[in-house]
């Protein structure tokens, strides 16, 4: 009997779990049109996160951003031209294939995800203020234990 009482409890918790994923993710949503407009008016929420990528993984080929964000690199070059046209990306020979380029954020680009990433912690300072710093820190290793243990090819 104790363990149909805690498969029921666990199942509640499950079901509580996807509802709360389900919050979070429509949340990010908003909050990435947001924070795409603050970077740039014009500037759409994929280029956002491209952008993001970018500044902190760049310089990288378009065919492996295609990889990371799972999209073809014809999605790729429009989201990048765009990204250009803003002038928050820069485009360069790659030295080991003089054939292809390498993107990177530009100066401004880096600039600008700084400023916004600014404003995000303080606000989230702000409206976690009556949290501790040990509940902050536990409930970021929570969720990073979380995610890692679903990895990024899980639905």
């Amino acid at each position: 009997m104790i363990t149909t009482e805690v498969s029921v409890e666990r199942d509640e918790s499950l079901r509580l779990l996807e509802q709360e994923v389900g919050v979070l993710i429509r949340r990010v949503r908003r909050v990435i049109g947001v924070r795409a407009r603050s970077v740039h008016p014009d500037l759409q929420p994929a280029s956002y996160l491209m952008l993001g990528y970018l500044a902190a993984h760049g310089p990288v080929r378009a065919s492996a951003m295609a990889e990371v964000f799972g999209i073809d690199k014809g999605a790729i070059s429009r989201q990048v031209q765009h990204l250009m046209d803003l002038g928050l990306v820069d485009r360069s020979p790659d030295p080991d294939d003089g054939r292809a380029t390498l993107l990177s954020a530009s100066e401004e680009g880096v600039r600008r995800l700084e400023e916004v990433a600014d404003l995000r912690r303080r606000y989230l300072d702000e409206r976690l203020g009556d949290w501790s710093d040990d509940e902050l820190a536990d409930f970021a290793g929570t969720l990073a234990r979380y995610n890692a243990t679903l990895g990024v090819d899980e639905e």
